[in-house]
């Protein structure tokens, strides 16, 4: 008998969900836990392969471009963050500079920007550890280290950050809210997201999951009409949504499964 696509595409979800969890997956101990037969375990995973999603070898497979750090991969947003980088960094054109700022979720797309010249000005120290494409250049503003984000702030980050341009600028926020913006935890990093938001050229994109959409913390940093586009994922609530009607934002919505048909925009 047949299975039906609603009950394969639900095993999947399953299989994607303890990879993203776990860094990687053995094909006997999946069939045994989900009650399948192997062969069913590695068609799924050949499926997620043909994706992009995983490298599959000998008896299971492992996660393409996870952190290697535990505690991030136990990170119950790490899917959706990893799938809001993926969509970001599909709009990063040949030959862009862009600013990223100390967020998590905007560092990631390091990982995902592919076969293009690209400068990266970035603040967060930590990009020295991620892997990236060798077409990319990253420069560090400098500046005084702050942990444990290891993000650069003070006034040697902010007086190299005003001495650049970028065509893009992509930060992450701790808060985003219809009416009062885009805020921050940390006082020091006002400044550099402000400097990055007025030395960008072009679009300015924000990225944000959705525990930090309608989210208000102590200290402001832009308006939302400010960004041209947010970039979140699918659990945010409709209703969240409906607060920035009244503003120019463009909302994109992602799914860590299924990609970006899960779409949400408005204007």
């Amino acid at each position: 008998m047949k299975m039906s696509k609603e009950i394969v595409d639900a095993r999947r979800k399953k299989i994607m969900e303890k990879i993203q969890i776990q860094g990687k997956v053995n094909v006997e101990e999946l069939a045994k836990e989900l009650n399948v037969a192997p062969l069913t375990i590695r068609r799924d995973l050949q499926y997620w392969e043909d994706m992009g999603a995983v490298i599959r070898y000998y008896g299971g497979a492992r996660l393409i471009q996870s952190f290697v750090d535990n505690d991030q991969i136990k990170d119950n947003n790490e899917p959706y963050k990893h799938a809001i980088a993926k969509y970001a960094a599909n709009l990063v054109e040949e030959g862009d500079t862009i600013f990223i700022n100390t967020s998590s979720t905007a560092l990631l797309m390091l990982r995902y920007i592919h076969d293009k010249h690209v400068t990266v000005i970035t603040n967060n120290g930590k990009a020295l550890f991620i892997d990236h494409d060798p077409k990319i250049t990253v420069v560090l503003t400098g500046g005084e280290i702050r942990y444990p984000k290891e993000s650069m702030v003070g006034d040697f980050a902010l007086n190299n950050v005003n001495r650049v341009s970028a065509d893009k600028s992509f930060l992450g926020c701790s808060g985003i809210d219809a009416e009062i913006g885009m805020t921050t935890a940390i006082l020091p990093e006002v400044s550099i997201n402000e400097a990055m938001i007025s030395r960008c050229t072009g679009k300015k994109i924000l990225l944000a999951d959705a525990t930090k959409v309608a989210n208000i913390h102590q200290f402001s940093v832009a308006k939302a009409d400010v960004f041209d586009l947010l970039i979140t994922d699918f659990r945010v609530q409709k209703e969240q949504l409906e607060d920035f009607k009244y503003t120019s934002l463009a909302i994109q919505t992602v799914h860590p499964f299924y990609g970006y048909q899960s779409i949400d925009q408005q204007r």
